[in-house]
Order: structure tokens, then C-alpha cells, then sequence
């Protein structure tokens, strides 16, 4: 007598369509991460090709307070503060007496950057003494006593404070510029 035949098990039954949906699925999902990276990629090199940095400096020569864009994209300058002893001052000729400096104010150069776009490379002068005695003067009391305050952003909407007293200058990324009350607006 010959031993029963095992029962034959069932052959598997493949469920390629299910197969073909995972790995779809999962390609998917590849494809969508791959996506979202050259995203960032590129929002990365737009902010690198948008970023303004500015400077605040004396310019010796043309006897001036001046402000630089040294970035490669534009500022948008949204509001400029300028203080004296740590009161602010709304003009040019508020700090001058503040610094009990004479000078003839009718031939200082002045130019306002508050609410401007500096492009990149645009340097302005914020202001030009007459004469280098007056320049030296100013320079030696606005060294120790003034702080300049510029807040900008990028076209892309992200801001800086530059702030400049005495020689140190410090720059600080800011979710946006603070509103200044009039009377801390600094207008000349």
C-alpha cells in the first residue's frame, strides 16, 4: 500500500496590483521629498541672491557719516533712529546741538535714507560737514556719544538692525522692524 498523497497545499495567490500600488505609493512619496528639498534648495539661493548688508561708516575724505550697501540685493530701509547720550534726536541739527558743536548748518549735506531702497554697492551719505575742522570735531564727540540704528529687510521680507556706536558695529536678524513712535524717528 502506497502512503496517501500529501494534500497538495494551495499555490499562493500573488496579488501583483497590490505589489504595483506600494511601490507606487512609495515613489510617490520619493519624488514628493525630493521635491520639497530642490524647494529649500532654491529658496536658499534666492536668499542668497537678495541679501542686502548694510554699513555705517565715516568717510574721512568727504568729511561724512555714510551708509553702504555691501550686499548683493537691495535694502529696503524702514526705519532709522539716531540717539545722543541715549535720547533720541529727530535731525541733523537736533544732534549737533546735542553735541554742543557749531557748524554752519546751511551748507551741511544731508540725505535721508529712512523709507528708501539702497541697492546693492549704493552708498549714501547721511551727512557732510562743510569743513574738515568741523568734521574732525564732530567725529571725535560722535564717536563717543551717537548710535545710529538702521532697520532694513530683503526684498524677501526678512529684516536687520545695523547699530553702529563708537567703533563696534553690530548686525541682528529681526522677525520685523519695530514700529518707532514719532518722536524716536529719526526724519533728516
Amino acid at each position: 500500500m502506497t502512503a496517501p498523497a500529501a494534500p497538495e497545499k494551495p499555490a499562493r495567490e500573488r496579488h501583483w496590483d497590490a505589489l504595483a500600488a506600494v511601490v507606487a505609493a512609495l515613489i510617490g512619496f520619493l519624488a514628493l521629498l525630493v521635491s520639497g528639498y530642490t524647494a529649500y534648495v532654491q529658496r536658499e539661493q534666492v536668499r542668497a541672491q537678495v541679501w542686502p548688508f548694510l554699513i555705517i561708516g565715516y568717510a574721512d575724505p568727504d568729511r561724512s557719516i555714510i551708509v553702504l550697501n555691501k550686499g548683493v540685493g537691495p535694502a529696503q530701509v524702514r526705519g532709522v533712529e539716531v540717539l545722543v547720550d541715549d535720547q533720541p534726536k529727530r535731525s541733523w541739527s537736533e544732534v549737533l546741538d546735542a553735541l554742543d558743536l557749531d557748524s554752519d548748518r546751511e551748507n551741511l549735506k544731508r540725505s535721508t535714507i529712512s523709507g528708501n531702497v539702497m541697492t546693492a554697492g549704493e552708498r549714501i551719505e547721511m551727512i557732510q560737514l562743510p569743513d574738515a575742522e568741523s568734521y574732525e570735531r564732530f567725529r571725535v564727540a560722535a564717536q563717543k556719544r551717537v548710535k545710529i540704528s538702521i532697520c532694513y529687510c530683503s526684498t524677501l521680507g526678512e529684516c536687520w538692525v545695523r547699530d553702529r556706536k563708537v567703533r563696534d558695529q553690530t548686525s541682528m536678524q529681526v522677525d520685523a522692524c519695530p514700529a518707532l513712535p514719532p518722536e524716536r524717528q529719526f526724519i533728516d
